[in-house]
């Protein structure tokens, strides 16, 4: 068919640039996906681009209905359309600003330029949005005087500034375990030397109810007389790093000797040739291989004192310890050194003066040791001792007729022993918790008031975490050691209630003596005043009577009167004493009393916090 007169000059040979026009050197990779396509295609492009319909940005002008409506009869009519690029249908001076843009921009320029327009649209968008953000809150001040751009610009600096801090605030410091945030960085100089690397929240909600006797855990432990430190130690629960802890971290006045190659230290107390620590590494295993609460107890007085008669031993004051985990990390972490080869085999179990027979505590394996044995093995021994090894270690074995089964039912045997683990437990010295290294620390300095050269570290990567179990296989771990639980959750809750206690009597005390320095500083200032004022009217007491002739009773009065203040204020804490001490006597005597009350003018209300800082 005959196309139009009006498509006749879009299908003609293309046009020649103008006179006067640069010539085109882009290179043929900066050219545009279209122009592209246009000449790749360009055999049999023009009928589908007119099928299509008219291109991008042709003008109005530009009848394409009629290409549309009208079907073509014959291709021959399209010869000449055929080699005809699309760019041809487009106006010239379309034509013309396309080769410039081409031209003169490139990929990377047009992304740039992308870019940089939309970053200005959005700051543009932000200024108007914290415009009206701020004309809300400062109307008022608006009111008064339009600001200039400069403080516009400044403003919407300072805002930005803000933000930026606030979006790096949460990056460096989330939540609210920041320090700068918390009320307590403004209270105290330091933080916290103590602050846990547990993770455990900062507020604890006890479940069982203690008494203020079974929290404050403060040992008279004198170092020099004859009083004695026995550590418990359980398998599997970090005491050989609290041991350790003990002879190479303490600060002492006569520190522990320990030598290269040996595992023993020499911790004597100063002046004397006698031990104040019994523990793995300064006398060894002397009652045995990781001896329980039953073995210690009845062990420990025969070591110490066996030598000497019975009338000649001093009355000593044994202050046991321990260190308890979580009886499912301890339980993978005893398998896991059982697989190694461990067998504790040294081990004496002595219980009412006799080691159990192989009746009453068969062994789980025939050979040597127990090497490499899976953890469904381990577990399925009924005479394993890693189950509930923690109550049995810490109770009281001859309640429960030692390790013979049948002298009471199974049910009655596990309540007596968990109690007695229990009582055992709260009446100890000191214990601690493998998962809170820094409060055992605390809480150790506090009980025996003996300070530790650095500070514990928190291992939460061990050879028990790297085991990885199922829901299932933790469920059973649980099930075997059910008294461990359950004592585990005692001792963590009252181990974390002695923390809080002790913690809020060190905030305490720390405030009192702040507010005895306080007063301390106002009676200075207050001695210092009066002697001021004292000075200068004894330096001319002729002006001042001719000044005032009524001035002399005044005068002698205040005369009077400054030097019993400063010498109240002056006295010696000596002189506090003596006066609660002759309290009766002042009693008795209540005109002298009330006379003396009078001339101190209620300065004896600090005089003894005056002192106790001076």
């Amino acid at each position: 068919m005959a196309l139009p007169a009006c498509a006749a000059p879009a299908l003609r040979p293309p046009l020649q640039p103008e006179r006067g026009a640069p010539a085109r050197t882009t290179c043929p990779r900066r050219h545009s996906r279209v122009e592209a396509e246009l000449a790749a295609s360009r055999p049999g492009s023009v009928a589908a681009s007119v099928r299509a319909g008219p291109p991008r940005g042709v003008s109005r002008g530009f009848n394409s209905q009629q290409l549309l409506d009208e079907p073509l009869k014959a291709s021959s009519s399209l010869a000449g359309a055929v080699r005809a690029p699309l760019f041809a249908l487009l106006p010239r001076g379309r034509r013309r600003r396309m080769r410039d843009l081409r031209r003169r921009w490139d990929l990377g320029s047009l992304c740039r330029a992308l870019l940089t327009r939309g970053l200005a649209a959005l700051g543009h968008s932000l200024k108007h949005v914290l415009g009206a953000i701020f004309s809300k809150i400062f109307g008022p001040l608006a009111s008064v005087g339009n600001m200039d751009e400069k403080s516009n610009k400044l403003l919407l600096a300072l805002v930005m500034l803000f933000l930026f801090a606030v979006i790096v605030l949460q990056y460096v410091c989330p939540g609210t375990e920041c320090q700068l945030l918390r009320l307590q960085a403004f209270s105290s100089p330091m933080p916290d030397p103590y602050r846990s690397e547990d993770e455990s929240s900062a507020r604890f909600l006890p479940h069982y109810n203690f008494s203020r006797s079974d929290l404050l855990r403060k040992v008279d432990f004198d170092i020099k007389g004859d009083d004695l430190i026995v550590f418990l130690h359980i398998q599997k629960t970090g005491g050989t790093t609290f041991g350790r802890h003990l002879v190479r971290n303490i600060q002492l006045e006569q520190p522990c000797e320990c030598r290269v190659g040996q595992k023993k230290c020499t911790c004597h107390r100063p002046g004397k040739r006698e031990t104040w620590l019994f523990s793995r590494f300064s006398t060894g295993w002397s009652c045995g291989l990781h001896a329980d609460w039953t073995e210690l107890t009845s062990c420990v007085p025969a070591v110490v004192d066996g030598k000497r008669d019975a009338r000649l031993r001093p009355s000593r004051n044994f202050h046991y310890i321990t260190i308890l985990r979580d009886p499912v990390s301890r339980y993978l972490s005893e398998w896991r050194h059982v697989q190694r080869g461990a067998t504790w085999k040294a081990s004496l179990h002595v219980c009412d003066g006799r080691p159990p027979t192989s009746e009453e505590l068969p062994s789980c394996y025939t050979g040597d040791d127990w090497s490499g044995c899976p953890l469904k093995e381990f577990m399925d021994c009924p005479y394993n001792l890693a189950n509930n090894r923690q109550v049995r270690m810490l109770s009281d074995l001859t309640l429960v007729g030692c390790y013979n089964l049948s002298v009471m039912p199974e049910k009655q045997r596990n309540k007596v022993l968990l109690e007695s683990a229990k009582s055992n437990l709260k009446h100890m010295a000191f214990f601690g918790l493998t998962e809170y290294q820094r409060k055992t620390q605390y809480l150790f300095e506090k009980t025996f008031n003996m300070n530790f050269i650095s500070p514990f570290t928190q291992y939460n990567t061990t050879r028990a975490s790297s085991v990885e179990i199922n829901e299932e296989i933790q469920k059973r771990i649980e099930g075997l050691n059910f008294l461990d639980m359950e004592l585990y959750s005692y001792a963590k809750d009252l181990f974390l209630q002695r923390y809080q206690f002790m913690r809020q009597k060190d905030h305490q005390e720390a405030r009192r003596k702040r507010q005895e320095q306080r007063k301390f500083l106002k009676g200075r200032i207050l001695q210092t005043h009066f002697q001021n004022q004292f000075q200068g009217q004894s330096q001319n007491p002729s002006q001042n009577q001719s000044q005032n002739p009524n001035l002399n009773a005044n005068q002698n009065v205040t005369q009077n009167l400054i030097p019993n203040l400063i010498q109240n204020l002056t006295q010696s804490s000596s002189q506090n004493l003596s006066q609660k001490e002759n309290q009766g006597s002042q009693k008795q005597n209540p005109g002298q009393e009330q006379s003396d009350s009078n001339t101190s003018n209620g300065t004896n209300d600090y005089i003894g916090s005056v002192e106790k800082w001076r």
